[in-house]
């Protein structure tokens, strides 16, 4: 039997188990998609919303980011994934600069640790760099006529939906038929705004409903802005608490950066028999 540490970490309720060294998992390079759906699994695993391992860099990157969703299925980015993998990097001095580059499978991503604040958080800001948001698209019919719904892209796919109020939408039932309406699937984000923010509900891509989503954030107040609801700082209220996101133009781009807490939960130990590493 082998132990194995893992760290678990974070953002607004959006929690990750965290691999700072990734000897001894199982899989290899790539980690075994039915140890994450075990490990992430709320009732016979630790339970999480998806793992995260610290990968030697490839782009010269300081680290590289593998981000599995809960479902064992692999991602591209994810804006509270990077922010926790961030802390956990400087909490484990595996880096000693609060200013660092995270190699993910959408490009490279600065982040910076702020100052620490209690229970364990600090404030970390992430560049997401260039976000895209598509042409507009029929919404569902159930949601009724007031709603749009955009296509979006931060590195990972979205589609947002804009309307009125978010008090009847039923985000899992709305999740689950539009999540595999893009191949490969997508995040699906329920905006409205609410005097200078806008609130949040989101299906996550393999991981269903959860208390927050940092891509999804991006996508929303992108989106948002495309169509004049916002300017270029937007606060935006996710059902675990607020995040901060920030949009410019550069080179006829969008880019994006977000600004928000993490913190760290505690170490667990995943004991492994030799059939499953």
């Amino acid at each position: 039997m082998t132990l194995v540490a893992m760290l678990k970490y974070h953002g607004l309720g959006n929690d990750f188990l965290v691999a700072l060294d990734p000897s001894g998992l199982p899989g290899g390079e790539e980690l075994d998609a039915g140890f994450v759906r075990l490990v992430c699994d709320r009732r016979r695993g630790f339970g999480a919303d998806g793992v995260v391992v610290a990968r030697p860099p490839r782009l010269g990157g300081d680290v590289a980011m593998e981000l599995r969703n809960a479902d064992g299925g692999r991602a591209e980015t994810s804006g509270n994934g990077l922010r926790c993998l961030a802390l956990a990097l400087l909490d484990g001095g595996v880096l000693t600069r609060r200013d660092m580059t995270i190699e993910t499978d959408a490009g490279r991503r600065r982040c910076e640790v702020g100052v620490r604040v209690p229970h364990g958080c600090a404030e970390v800001l992430v560049e997401m760099g260039p976000v895209t948001v598509g042409a507009e698209q029929p919404a569902p019919s159930a949601l009724g006529s007031a709603w749009r719904a955009f296509a979006a892209s931060t590195g990972n796919p979205h589609l947002v939906l804009i309307g009125p109020c978010l008090d009847s939408v039923d985000i899992e039932e709305i999740g689950r038929e539009l999540e595999p309406a893009r191949a490969g699937g997508q995040n699906v984000e329920a905006v409205a705004l609410r005097g200078r923010s806008i609130d949040l509900l989101v299906w996550e891509r393999g991981a269903g409903r959860t208390q927050a989503c940092g891509s999804g954030s991006v996508a929303a107040a992108a989106v948002a802005r495309s169509v004049g609801l916002v300017g270029d700082r937007v606060e935006v209220q996710n059902p675990g608490g607020p995040v901060i996101v920030h949009l410019h133009e550069r080179d006829h781009l969008l880019e994006a950066a977000l600004e928000g807490p993490a913190c760290r939960i505690g170490r667990v130990e995943l004991e492994l028999e030799g059939a499953q590493r």
